[in-house]
């Protein structure tokens, strides 16, 4: 089994947001060592988008768990009735 989950939109939206994450934490570090309390704002940012991030990673999964389910019923029963 993959550490990551198969591509798609979630698991892009997680690496931007990740990105998006890595970014706030940059810029809170700059602004408070030059002195400015607007790293207080990166900070907040950060931490949203790192829930973000984790929302849609747990979602890819989700959605990986999903298809792997389906796929395994498909196999177990080849005879489907349409309706």
């Amino acid at each position: 089994m993959p550490a990551l989950p198969p591509p798609g939109p979630a698991r892009r939206l997680a690496v931007f947001a990740l990105v998006v994450c890595v970014l706030a934490v940059v810029a809170a570090v700059v602004s408070f060592v030059a002195g400015n309390l607007i790293g207080i704002a990166w900070v907040l940012m950060a931490g949203v988008s790192s829930n973000m991030a984790w929302f849609y990673l747990r979602r890819a999964k989700q959605e990986r768990a999903a298809a792997e389910a389906a796929a395994e019923a498909a196999a177990q029963d080849p005879v489907q009735t349409q309706g």
